[in-house]
């Protein structure tokens, strides 16, 4: 799928016309998001899930916030998303502003809550 997304340095898929997924973001990451147009942000990565050398949600918040993003965590186990996580990250979908950027540590487990939450 080709899109504006496609201008982008950084590690995106798009898997929508305004919804992509990304591997672990960096705080600094997040002016690039909104020049790109994203208006929100979902971090579904557990703080320190393999290590303190990832960056913290706060951290990345804070970022997504200087830059004009919205930004929610719903942080989930990577093998596991329950009925109600599932449900939560729906919630977030239909609430949030788009274009939207999912991420966790590859991609996969938030284009798995996408795809289970019929946020597709």
């Amino acid at each position: 799928m080709q899109g504006f997304f496609d201008m982008s340095t950084l590690p995106l898929s798009q898997v929508a016309a305004d919804i992509c997924t990304a591997p672990q973001m960096q705080p600094d990451a997040m002016v690039e998001l909104a020049r790109l147009g994203f208006k929100s942000v979902i971090n579904n990565r557990p703080d320190f899930e393999h290590g303190p050398d990832q960056p913290t949600s706060s951290a990345i918040q804070a970022a997504a916030e200087a830059a004009g993003l919205q930004y929610r965590h719903l942080p989930v186990a990577g093998g596991y998303q329950s009925p109600e996580e599932i449900a939560a990250f729906g919630q977030l979908m239909a609430e949030l502003p788009r274009p939207v950027l999912c991420f966790c540590r590859s991609g996969a487990r938030s284009g798995k809550l996408l795809a289970a939450s019929g946020s597709l």
